[in-house]
């Protein structure tokens, strides 16, 4: 049940997007970005994350203040993402509204997408 209410709300804020989210996810839906599926306030756990790409474990959260520090709750939540795995990169709207290839370098050193010309390991020419 608890799932289901997270589902619903996560539906709510997608139609509430900041204008942040909303320049951030230009880029970065319908495999715009490295080819890679990311999703939008997306339930992941016990919480729901403004952003995740499945396929390389990565959450990328917007915070709306401007001052250095993040928030006390965010520690926690940070903290039991990154026990299930994920790397957690956190931006600040105004880097993203005001230097959006900046923010997308940062996302992209943290992305394990393989290139495409490298072949796999053992299908070399021989």
């Amino acid at each position: 049940m608890r799932k289901k209410r997270l589902v619903e709300f996560a539906r709510g804020l997608r139609k509430k997007s900041t204008i942040a989210e909303r320049k951030l996810w230009h880029r970065l839906r319908s495999r715009n970005f490295m080819d890679l599926k990311f999703r939008r306030q997306e339930p992941v756990g016990n919480y729901i994350v403004d952003f995740v790409c499945y396929e390389n474990k990565l959450i990328i959260e917007l915070d709306g203040g401007q001052h250095n520090e993040f928030s006390e709750k965010d520690i926690p939540r940070t903290k039991a993402l990154e026990k299930e795995g994920y790397k957690v990169l956190r931006f600040w709207n105004n880097e993203v509204i005001n230097n959006i290839n900046g923010v997308l370098t940062v996302i992209k050193e943290n992305c394990n997408k393989p290139s495409p010309l490298s072949s796999p390991i053992g299908r070399g020419n021989k």
